[in-house]
C-alpha cells in the first residue's frame, strides 16, 4: 500500500502547469528546428524562426509561450494499491487546486480563459478551473498523471466523423485538414482516435498527443501495426498538401501523427482528430509516496541558436499617420513593421461594439483610421508592460468585420491565421487589409509593445480594449485591399512544388 499526500498531487500539478507554460518538450523543439532547417518557403521559414526564438525567450524568461494558456486536461491513472493519506479533498478537487495555484502564481500569472455557463453568461471563473479530468483505476501502487493545456485555437479545430467501415481514414484526413484553416498554428501534431464509440475516439485523440515525437524512428524501423501504417500514410499525405507553417505554404504542416485505436462495433468506424499547435504543452509525472514529483528543467543548449532579421525589404508603417492610400499600397506577403498606437479587440469586444452600433450608441473609443489587434494578453508581472500578447484566431471576428469597417472607419486588422470569405469580401469592399502576426510567438510579439492601458470595456477582463504603443511589430500582409489572400495562394503554390519534387 502506497500513501499519497494530497499536497503532493496539488504541488505536482501546479508545478507541471507552470513548467509547460514556458517550456516546450525538447522533442518538439528538435522537430521544429528540423522543419526550420529543411524549409524552402521563405515565409514559412520566417515563421518557424520566430516560433523557435519565442520558445527560447519563454524558457529564459519563464513566461508563457502563448497568451492562450489553455484549458487544462488531465489523464490520471490511480493504482489500486494507493491510499490518500489524510486527504480532505476529492482527487478532482486536488487537481483543480493545483490548477488554481499554477494559474495564479504571482511570478508567472497565466491567463484565465475558462468560462462557466458556456451558452449563457459565459462568466470567467478567474482561476482557469475546472480542469477536464479523465480517470483510470489500474494495477499498481503509483499515481500516474499526464497534464496538458490546450489552447482554443487548436482545440477548436478538432474534428469527428463516423465513417463507414469501408471508408478510408487517410482520405478523410486529407479532405478535412484544408477545411481547418491555419488557426491551429501549424506545424503541429495530429492526434487521432480510431474506434470505440464517439466519445472514446475523442478521448483517445486527445491522449495520443501526450506521446513523444517519433515519426522518423518509425520510418526507419517500419510499421508493425495498421495504426502505425496509418501514421506514416497520413504524415506524408498531409505534408504533401503544402499548407506549411502558419498556413503560408511550405514543406512541413505536421511534425508527427499520433494514433490510438480501440475495438469498435461492426457497423462503425468512429474517427476523431485533434491538432496540437506550435505552443504544444504537456507534461508527465508519477507519484510513488516519496513526495511531490517536480519537472526537470531542460538545458538552454537544447534550443537552436537562431537569429531572426526581417531584412531590408520590410516596410515601416507609422500607425499614427496611416492613410487609406498607404493601406491600399500594401502587397500580399509583404512584411510590415508597425509603430505607434494600436487598439485591441477580440470576440466579446466586437460583439459589444456591434450591439452599440445597432443601438446608435457612441462607442467609448474612436476607431477611425486605426488598426485593431485581435489579442487577449496575459497580465504583466514584475517590470513587464504587458504579458505575452500573441494573436488570436481571426475567423471568429469575420461576422463582425463588414459592419465594423463600414461604421467605424477602421483601416486594418491584425490577427492569427486566415480570414473567411465573408471577411475577405468586406476587406475588398472597404479597401481595408488584414495583417497576420505569428501564432506561437506571443512572448516575442510582446517585446514590441512599449506601453499598454485599458481604455474601454474593462469589465471584459482580458477581452477589454487595450491601447498598445508598439515599435517595429512585425506582421505579414495576409489579405490586401483587393482581397488577395496569401493563405490561398501559398498552399496551392507549395502543393504544386511538392508534387513536382516528389515526381522527380
Amino acid at each position: 500500500m502506497t500513501l499519497i499526500r494530497e499536497d503532493d498531487l496539488i504541488e505536482s500539478v501546479a508545478d507541471a502547469l507552470q513548467f509547460i507554460s514556458y517550456y516546450h518538450p525538447v522533442d518538439f523543439i528538435q522537430a521544429v528546428n528540423e522543419a526550420y532547417e529543411r524549409e524552402e518557403s521563405s515565409a514559412a521559414k520566417d515563421a518557424l524562426a520566430q516560433i523557435l526564438i519565442n520558445s527560447r525567450m519563454s524558457a529564459t524568461g519563464h513566461r508563457p509561450l502563448c497568451q492562450d494558456t489553455g484549458i487544462v486536461t488531465v489523464f490520471i491513472r490511480v493504482g489500486m494499491g494507493v491510499s490518500w493519506e489524510g486527504a480532505t479533498m476529492s482527487v478532482s478537487d486536488m487537481v483543480n487546486e493545483g490548477v488554481r495555484r499554477a494559474y495564479m502564481h504571482p511570478d508567472n500569472i497565466l491567463r484565465a480563459s475558462i468560462l462557466e455557463d458556456p451558452d449563457g453568461a459565459r462568466k470567467n471563473t478567474k482561476d482557469n478551473t475546472p480542469a477536464v479530468i479523465h480517470y483510470e483505476i489500474v494495477e499498481g501502487e503509483t499515481v500516474d498523471v499526464q497534464v496538458a493545456a490546450k489552447g482554443g485555437g487548436s482545440e477548436n479545430k478538432s474534428k469527428f466523423v463516423m465513417l463507414n467501415p469501408s471508408d478510408s481514414v487517410v482520405d478523410w484526413v486529407v479532405q478535412t485538414i484544408p477545411t481547418m484553416g491555419a488557426g491551429w498554428c501549424p506545424p503541429g501534431i495530429l492526434g487521432i482516435g480510431l474506434g470505440g464509440t464517439a466519445e472514446k475516439a475523442a478521448v483517445m485523440a486527445k491522449e495520443s498527443l501526450m506521446e513523444p515525437i517519433d515519426i522518423h524512428e518509425l520510418k526507419v524501423r517500419g510499421p508493425e501495426s495498421r495504426a502505425e501504417e496509418l501514421r506514416l500514410e497520413i504524415f506524408d499525405a498531409v505534408n504533401n498538401l503544402g499548407i506549411g507553417a502558419q498556413g503560408l505554404g511550405g514543406l512541413t504542416t505536421v511534425l508527427d501523427v499520433k494514433i490510438k485505436d480501440y475495438p469498435t462495433h461492426a457497423a462503425s468506424k468512429p474517427v476523431a482528430m485533434i491538432p496540437n499547435c506550435v505552443s504544444t504543452r504537456h507534461a508527465h509525472f508519477v507519484l510513488d509516496g516519496s513526495g511531490p514529483s517536480l519537472q526537470k528543467a531542460p538545458s538552454l543548449s537544447d534550443w537552436p541558436d537562431i537569429t531572426w532579421d526581417v531584412g531590408p525589404s520590410a516596410r515601416r508603417v507609422d500607425l499614427d499617420n496611416l492613410t487609406r492610400e498607404e493601406v491600399k499600397s500594401w502587397k500580399p506577403g509583404e512584411t510590415l513593421l508597425l509603430s505607434g498606437v494600436m487598439l485591441t479587440g477580440r470576440d466579446a469586444a466586437h460583439k459589444r461594439i456591434v450591439e452599440m452600433l445597432d443601438n446608435r450608441e457612441n462607442l467609448p473609443v474612436d476607431l477611425t483610421g486605426r488598426v485593431i489587434y485581435y489579442v487577449g494578453p496575459v497580465n504583466p508581472v514584475r517590470d513587464e508592460i504587458v504579458g505575452p500578447a500573441g494573436p488570436t484566431t481571426s475567423t471568429r471576428m469575420d461576422k463582425f468585420t463588414d459592419q465594423v469597417l463600414e461604421q467605424t472607419g477602421l483601416f486594418a486588422m491584425v490577427g492569427k491565421a486566415e480570414r473567411g470569405s465573408i471577411a475577405i469580401e468586406a476587406i475588398k469592399k472597404h479597401q481595408s487589409a488584414y495583417l497576420m502576426a505569428v501564432g506561437g510567438a506571443a512572448y516575442l510579439v510582446a517585446k514590441a509593445i512599449k506601453s499598454s492601458r485599458v481604455i474601454a470595456f474593462d469589465d471584459l477582463g482580458m477581452e477589454a480594449i487595450h491601447e498598445f504603443v508598439v515599435e517595429d511589430m512585425p506582421v505579414t500582409v495576409a489579405v490586401d485591399s483587393r482581397g488577395t489572400n496569401v493563405h490561398e495562394i501559398g498552399p496551392v503554390e507549395w502543393a504544386q512544388k511538392i508534387l513536382i519534387k516528389n515526381a522527380g
